[in-house]
Formats: structure tokens, sequence, C-alpha cells
């Protein structure tokens, strides 16, 4: 994982057509997700900078029905932090369930049950007189169609990953989630942020997404 203040590094997969409509009816799988940021603790102290990973699940009928929080986990770097040393994320995913493991240790494990995703999620009981988006789709629907994969180092942002109430430290974070200007507050802290990608530095490979390989295996079972 690259290091640096606010980098926001991903690997994660979303689906081919949307065949259950928009984000998130269609579904979008997150197998890792972390922040570049060595000093970075949530309001508790709890560190969620580059010694921290997670993986998520998001699915709901509508925006901004989610139900991400019940198909999310987080794990920390045994040695070092997931910036120091390479780590294999994975995904197990069939008709029956999606199983995440990091360095070949399971870190969660997903089954929806018979009565799918929308019962899993609550929604025949909160969403009464809604349709089910994917009541014509297979149990894990709408995780039953093909998606494709997706690595990237985004930096900042407003969609709430980086929220507001997180400390970094020697600089705060310089820009609102809620603030027009938020580009504009990021950019004027450069000085602060930037020299934590050390870009002189084995030509700026400090701050970038190191991948030493992308497999897929397809298993199947004879009689």
């Amino acid at each position: 994982m690259p290091t640096g203040d606010w980098l926001w590094p991903a690997i994660w997969m979303l689906p081919q057509r949307n065949p259950y409509g928009g984000w998130p009816a269609s579904g979008e799988i997150d197998l890792v997700e972390s922040r570049g940021n060595v000093n970075l603790t949530d309001p508790l102290g709890n560190s969620v900078g580059v010694d921290h990973m997670g993986s998520t699940m998001h699915w709901g009928p509508y925006y901004p029905h989610n139900a991400a929080p019940l198909t999310t986990t987080t794990r920390y770097a045994e040695n070092g932090t997931f910036g120091t040393h390479f780590h294999v994320y994975a995904m197990e995913w069939n008709d029956k369930y999606l199983r995440f493991l990091l360095d070949g240790e399971e870190i969660m494990f997903v089954d929806p049950g018979d009565g799918g995703f929308w019962e899993y999620g609550g929604w025949h009981e909160s969403l009464p007189d809604d349709d089910n988006p994917w009541a014509q789709g297979d149990k894990l629907a709408p995780f039953d169609k093909p998606f494709y994969i997706t690595m990237n180092v985004a930096v900042g942002g407003t969609t709430g990953y980086w929220d507001d109430n997180l400390i970094n430290s020697p600089c705060p974070k310089p820009w609102s989630n809620t603030s027009p200007y938020a580009p504009k507050e990021f950019w004027e802290d450069n000085a602060c942020w930037y020299p934590t990608w050390r870009p002189d530095e084995n030509n700026g490979e400090y701050a970038a997404l190191q991948v030493d390989y992308v497999r897929f295996y397809e298993i199947t079972q004879t009689q």
C-alpha cells in the first residue's frame, strides 16, 4: 500500500452492467482499502492509517440505503504497516458465499441465507412496500453477475471515508467534507502533506500502490 498523508489506495470490484440498478443496488466489493497516513487516529485514539485495512461489500435496494456495515471488517498489520511489506488480499466467491482472506487467514465470511440480501439487510421489514430489486436473481444477488476489478490510488475526497473527526499528526486534515472549496483547502496545505509522499526517494515508489501479481482461479467440481 502507498504511504503518505491523504492517499487512499483501493483494490475493488464493480458490476459490468448494473443489472439491478444504480449504486448500490448492483453491488460493490472492496477487497482492500487503506489510508496512507502514518499518524492518523479516530477520536478514540485507534489508528486508522497505513497500518490498518478494511474489506467491505456495498449493497442496498437504492441510494442512500446501503447495508455495508453488515458486511465490513478491518485488520491491523502484524509487522510494520501495509506499506512496508507485500500482503495477499484474496476472495473466494461462489453461488453460496463470499469469503475474504488476508495472507491466507479468513477475515470475513458472508452468507446472506436463503432469504438473500433483501432479508439479510432487513429491507423486508424496514421497506415492506418496496419491491425487492434482486427477486429475479440468485441467492447472492446482486453478487451473482460478472464484476470487473479496479486498482487505484485516490487522494482525499468528501465521501466520508476521510471523516472530519479523524486526527492527523503533525498537520490536521486541511479540508472539510461539507466545504464547497475542499480541493482548494487541500491543495493550500501541500507544504505539509506532500513531503510525506517522499517524492524524491526511489522514484516516488514510497507513495505508489505496488502490485506483485493479480491471479484469478476458476475452480470446478466434478462428481
